[in-house]
């Protein structure tokens, strides 16, 4: 086991060096085990034409990035007692406890600094019902009646420590956004937990295997290749849900086949010994192209969830964007930018216009950079692999991953919302999931700054356009609305042809979510550096065979739509 010295503040080390001992007996191995063995598996010889893309960068030394590791290994296996010292170092740090007031805690449990376990033993009755997760107390008795998945689960392992189910299917904002202030009853006495010997389950022993025969980062040629090297290692849990898409998945692979119907029209002769990749979103400039659409969940598939992605796209200079329903909090992924580096959030509307609104003024405050309003999620699409993903405790099912997010879908959203959105932010707006010529022309009219072609990953509504044809019915259409608005595409983009096409029709830009959560969790920060170098290279490529030197010279007339019957015969 390794040191917890590191990591901790001098203030915070006495107590840290308890905790550490007191789980001297549970570990075999090093805390850390995932985070380095993702996050340093590079291959040394990845190049691209631009120097941000060979730049390194140290793994970060910032506290909300070595908490966020820390607090989620509760969730796979470690000991409720580290999972608090991870989780609450600034807290150790900034207001330790005396020895006097761990006294007063223990002679009146919940007043002090900290909540004894056994206090919270006694609170396991569906009208006293308290939980612990992530090292914290909270009283969930009021909620236990709107919980998506029903209250027998929390009833039956009330009064527990239940990190590891919880982290299987909730997001790290879920407590704070359905729970009222009161309910947050404060950190639980890590001394106080009780020892537990861990055991692995099937799941992980494979995953253990698996990665010791991962191929390096450097044999990671194309997109594809990550996705294979992701699906061995992931959990099932992860797999699932990232991978999957609604009812018989029509939307889904129609998506991946859609680029397949435009072909280029090459110019030559055009000398293209420099090439400018470069270009803005929403004003703001970027490297490529490309950029991080909203997904959730990236920390079902690697412990720093969202910050990889971060680090990685401030590393490469494209702009991430951050899901409602993100592992990591909107803090968090701002600590871990770099100085200017562009964020943009997703906003899924809560029933609760408040708790939007609150949100919405947080981002704006730690200089999120535009607002992405999802508006194809009136209800949640039937995801069928997510729901085979059940996982059995207690005798009892917890939900997939996906239902746990119902409570921040709102069925009555409409247009009026663009103009309360409008009136509560000051920041940009891109509409998310668009789908319709009909209603660009509206977003148009409601005076929105963008809208993103997007049926969601083919995740919502099956048998939904693909976003290259939607672009394409517009660009024939209504093309003065690409010059009047950015326009922005998303789904199925797997080579930097796919940006390219896209591109030519008037896209502004072409959003990627799964093939960055793939490459966090199989490669972590590093891999999601790679799917940038991957996509510069086969832009470079394909911009040089086009006859361009810079985006602005990509045209309609340089593709060409072909009927996908030509395609099969092919």
């Amino acid at each position: 086991m390794i040191s917890l010295r590191f990591w901790a503040p001098k203030a915070a080390r006495a107590r840290a060096g308890a905790v550490s001992r007191a789980n001297q007996r549970v570990f075999r191995g090093p805390l850390n085990t995932t985070s380095t063995r993702s996050n340093h598996t590079t291959g040394g010889t990845d190049s691209n034409d631009s120097p941000a893309l060979r730049s390194s960068n140290p793994q970060g030394n910032g506290f909300g990035t070595s908490e966020r590791a820390m607090a989620i290994s509760a969730a796979v296996g470690l000991s409720a007692a580290v999972a608090y010292f991870w989780s609450n170092s600034h807290a150790l740090a900034a207001d330790a406890p005396s020895k006097a007031e761990l006294q007063a805690n223990a002679a009146a449990p919940g007043k002090g600094k900290f909540i004894s376990y056994q206090e919270v033993q006694k609170h396991n009755k569906a009208d006293d019902c308290w939980i612990i997760v992530k090292g914290k107390v909270y009283d969930v008795t009021d909620f236990l009646k709107s919980h998506p998945g029903g209250s027998g689960l929390i009833i039956a392992n009330s009064g527990q420590d239940v990190t590891a189910i919880y982290e299987r299917t909730h997001t790290t904002a879920f407590l704070q956004t359905m729970l009222k202030p009161e309910n947050h009853l404060g950190p639980v006495d890590p001394e106080s937990m009780p020892k537990k010997t861990y055991i692995k389950t099937d799941d992980e022993r494979r995953i253990e295997e698996a990665r010791k025969n991962m191929p390096p980062l450097s044999a990671m040629v194309n997109l594809k290749d990550i996705e294979d090297a992701a699906k061995n290692v992931l959990s099932s849990a992860a797999w699932c849900y990232y991978a999957s898409s609604s009812e018989d998945e029509n939307s889904h692979l129609n998506n991946l086949a859609s680029f397949k119907r435009y072909w280029f029209r090459p110019r030559v002769l055009r000398e293209v010994g420099e090439i400018d990749m470069s270009t803005t979103f929403l004003g703001i400039p970027t490297s490529l192209p490309i950029f991080i659409s909203p997904a959730a969940q990236a920390g079902l598939g690697h412990p720093l969830g969202e910050v990889n992605l971060t680090r990685g796209a401030g590393r490469t200079g494209i702009v991430q964007g951050i899901s409602s329903n993100a592992s990591c909090s909107v803090d968090e992924v701002a600590e871990a930018c770099t100085e200017g580096q562009p964020l943009v959030f997703q906003l899924y509307l809560a029933k609760d216009r408040a708790a939007s609104e609150r949100i919405l003024k947080h981002v704006e405050e730690l200089g999120y950079r535009a607002v992405m309003f999802t508006v194809d999620t009136p209800a949640l699409g039937k995801r069928e692999l997510d729901r085979k993903s059940k996982v059995v405790a207690s005798g009892m099912e917890v939900g997939n991953v996906a239902a746990s997010m119902a409570p921040y879908f709102d069925s009555n959203i409409g247009w009026k919302d663009v103009v309360w959105l409008r009136k509560k932010t000051n920041l940009p707006i891109i509409l998310k999931g668009v789908q319709t010529v009909e209603d660009v022309e509206i977003a148009a009219e409601y005076g929105v700054d963008g809208v993103l072609l997007s049926n969601h990953g083919g995740r919502q509504l099956d048998f939904a356009p693909a976003a290259i044809d939607v672009l394409y019915e517009l660009r024939q259409k209504r093309p003065d609305l690409i010059d009047k608005m950015e326009i922005y595409v998303d789904g199925g983009v797997r080579r930097g042809t796919d940006v390219l096409k896209a591109l030519c029709l008037g896209a502004k830009g072409v959003g990627l979510g799964r093939p960055f959560l793939y490459a966090n969790g199989a490669y972590g920060e590093e891999g999601v550096v790679r799917v940038v170098q991957i996509l510069a290279e086969e832009i470079g490529i394909g911009m040089r065979l086009l006859g361009v030197r810079s985006l602005a010279e990509l045209r309609p007339e340089m593709v060409q739509a072909i009927d996908a019957r030509v395609n099969k015969s092919q």
